[in-house]
């Protein structure tokens, strides 16, 4: 039976979401009692159970919404970045409707919750902890603890990855040009860290961070290059030597389960760090960017590809710190900026990539979407629904800015009497990559400049 008018639990959210916010309900509202609220033609939230209250009644925050949705309480019917983009305006509407407050329930508001749940039946104990949070133990960043959190994200499955990510199993954001596919934008933004890391034949480079090893046989396929990758994945350490041998690849590179800390074989005339920095943590950093600067040649050069958030929301987040990757930190680029200068290093060249990673992120999401039964199968309803939730999520926190990445080229801060002349150093230009349409090693011309932000 569907309850309309002004009885049923719906039509009670929408009068509470109301007086929260001074504005309607841009979603349907469709509640377990099979009553209806909102307008007709919008994407529809699904309350399937009085847990879906529960969860927010005891949580009433990014964690017990994504509690409730990765458990199957809430679901949305229509397109769920868009339902997070109306979500997410609503919420900004309440901050303006209470002079610019926090978000989140008051103590005022936390009554009327409860009074509401009272009246809807839907009052009990707190509801367990969903399976698919991370649950770690020990110290923060310690090698143990490391190892464990890097195991929660990547170890999943990489068939899982394989139904994800493109065809070269990489997994960090793409560089579009126009209407590339995704294998094409990943393809070009290997080229275009080769291109700023100057590989040439012969380079020595490391991959701190290496994932499946997509950049190892790209540089040393296309580009020559002797590679050591290092990753705390045994999943993709497996993957990424199979996959090296498998083309003919295993004397040019190596494979290292291993810790970034325990890399003493330097110097490298080139690092690559993509999108490995954020797990180093906030303690940790200044440590990091030493080590780093340690391991690179006079003349060498370091590429860090690395998401940021802005200086009053640091971190990663309540439902990233608890379902993806526990213990990362993303700070304001001017402050990584500030770190790596401090360990002797001298930026020569910072280029955003924000736009690049909306698409990215939609990408993937298309991906899952197509094919979440078979993503189901491979790990779990639960853990799939905090894949999807991850992605539609992602994609909007690089589309409103919540969150950047950037690649930033650095090099031995060191007097120009003692670096290495022009004339044996491979070009730079502001950016830090070769002209566009030059060509590369790879056969590929250089990225063109970033297209327009989509949507």
């Amino acid at each position: 039976m569907h309850v309309t008018g002004q009885a049923g639990i719906a039509p009670l959210l929408g009068r509470f979401a109301r007086r929260l916010t001074g504005a309607e309900l841009p979603v349907r509202l469709r509640a377990f009692d099979g009553s209806e609220s909102g307008p007709a033609a919008a994407p529809a939230i699904v309350l399937h159970s009085p847990m879906a209250l529960r969860r927010l009644l005891w949580s009433p925050n990014e964690l017990g919404l994504a509690d409730a949705f990765v458990t199957g309480a809430i679901d949305v019917e229509g397109d769920l970045t868009e339902v997070m983009r109306l979500m997410r305006e609503l919420t900004r509407q309440r901050g303006a409707h209470q002079g610019g407050t926090r978000a989140w329930l008051s103590p005022a508001d936390l009554l009327r919750a409860a009074a509401l749940a009272v009246r809807a039946g839907v009052a009990g104990p707190r509801p367990p902890v969903p399976a698919g949070r991370a649950r770690l133990t020990g110290r923060l960043h310690s090698r143990h603890r490391d190892r464990a959190a890097i195991a929660h994200h990547y170890d999943v499955s990489n068939e899982f990855y394989r139904l994800l990510l493109d065809p070269a199993m990489t997994y960090s954001c793409a560089y579009w040009t126009g209407d590339s596919t995704l294998e094409q934008a990943q393809r070009d933004k290997l080229d275009l860290v080769c291109a700023k890391l100057g590989i040439e034949p012969g380079t020595r480079l490391l991959d701190v961070g290496c994932g499946w090893g997509s950049l190892v046989e790209h540089a040393a396929r296309h580009y020559g290059a002797q590679v050591t990758g290092v990753t705390l994945s045994a999943q993709q350490a497996a993957f990424a030597r199979s996959r090296l041998a498998d083309v003919g690849l295993s004397g040019a590179t190596e494979i290292r389960l291993a810790d970034f800390r325990d890399v003493s074989d330097g110097p490298y005339e080139a690092i690559a760090v993509i999108e490995m920095g954020e797990h180093v943590g906030r303690a940790g950093y200044p440590a990091f960017a030493a080590r780093l600067r340690e391991l690179l040649a006079p003349g060498g050069r370091l590429l860090i590809q690395q998401m940021s958030r802005g200086a009053s929301t640091p971190g990663g987040g309540a439902f990233i710190s608890s379902y993806i990757a526990p213990d990362m930190y993303m700070r304001p680029l001017p402050a990584t900026l500030a770190l790596l200068e401090q360990a002797g290093l001298e930026i020569r060249g910072v280029q955003a990539l924000r736009e690049h990673y909306v698409t990215t992120f939609r990408a993937w999401l298309a991906a899952l979407e197509l094919r979440f039964a078979d993503a189901a199968a491979l790990i779990g309803e639960e853990a799939a629904r905090v894949w999807r939730l991850f992605l539609a999520g992602g994609a909007l926190a690089f589309e409103d800015g919540t969150t950047g990445i950037d690649q930033i080229l650095a090099v031995p801060a060191v007097p120009l009497s003692q670096a290495v002349p022009l004339s044996q150093a491979v070009p730079l230009s502001q950016a830090g990559a070769r002209p566009a349409g030059a060509r590369l090693a790879s056969g590929h011309p250089t990225p063109s400049p970033a297209p327009p932000a989509p949507g």
